[in-house]
């Protein structure tokens, strides 16, 4: 595949996140014709759910003008990064996109974890619909103090573009990249056990159960996407959706 070809961006941060317009600049500067489609507000953790804001499935969808992309197409979407994904590829902002790249999302998203992001669950819904796509993380800390280096991502992640559509369509690729300046090649990684980061429940008094975020303690297993990650080399892990398991004898 040539460059000129269709990407749709999109991510779990929602329309106004920075990592989404850096994205969706990177795929521009590339060549590629971009179309912008994201969640009109924050969807992290709704991994594939195709929920749409609207109780008669109606998706609202609002035209936006984003900062540093005039002229490329951009909603903002009444559903989840799922739900954006299948609509896509059905032709609901244009022709289907030939590439989907999701991100970049505000967090790193590695281990078998991926399975509830929504940054990861966009791309697989675009794989099982024959769409080629990519998530894209960047490692920020929880506290989110740190300054965020969103273009250090896009620049790792365009080294990947024309690798990733020269793939079989449907392929999908999972990219990690610390929150550093200036950061190497990708190293290619297996799926941790865990994520780096779990949600522990905390104790309440009022019949409500709260959710809080903590950083997994232990060794890291070699070659895998957190452990590389933490020792500062971008990731990326070719990903597979759901399909059935010939192993298991019934």
């Amino acid at each position: 595949m040539e460059r000129g070809v269709r990407v749709l961006i999109t991510n779990d941060d929602g329309i106004d996140s920075p990592g989404l317009h850096a994205l969706a600049r990177g795929a521009r500067d590339h060549g590629w014709d971009v179309v912008v489609a994201a969640p009109e507000r924050e969807a992290s953790g709704t991994s594939a759910g195709l929920t749409a804001a609207e109780d008669d499935r109606r998706v609202r969808v609002t035209r936006r003008e984003l900062p540093g992309l005039p002229g490329v197409p951009a909603h903002a979407v009444a559903a989840h990064p799922g739900l954006i994904a299948m609509v896509a590829a059905q032709g609901a902002f244009g022709d289907p996109p030939d590439v989907v790249l999701s991100g970049v999302n505000r967090g790193a998203n590695v281990g078998r974890a991926v399975l509830h992001s929504g940054t990861v669950g966009a791309a697989l819904t675009a794989s099982i619909n024959g769409v080629r796509a990519m998530a894209v993380s960047l490692d920020v800390p929880l506290d989110g103090g740190a300054e965020h280096h969103w273009d250090a991502a896009v620049a790792v992640a365009a080294r990947l573009f024309d690798r990733l559509a020269a793939l079989p369509p449907g392929a999908v690729l999972n990219l990690n990249v610390p929150n550093r300046p200036e950061v190497g090649e990708p190293k290619r990684a297996s799926l941790a056990e865990f994520g780096a980061v779990q949600s522990r429940v905390k104790d309440t008094d009022d019949g409500s159960i709260d959710l809080t975020s903590v950083l997994v303690e232990g060794d890291l297993a070699p070659g895998s996407d957190a452990a590389l990650l933490a020792e500062g080399h971008p990731t990326v892990t070719p990903l597979r959706s759901v399909s059935e398991e010939p192993g298991i004898d019934l």
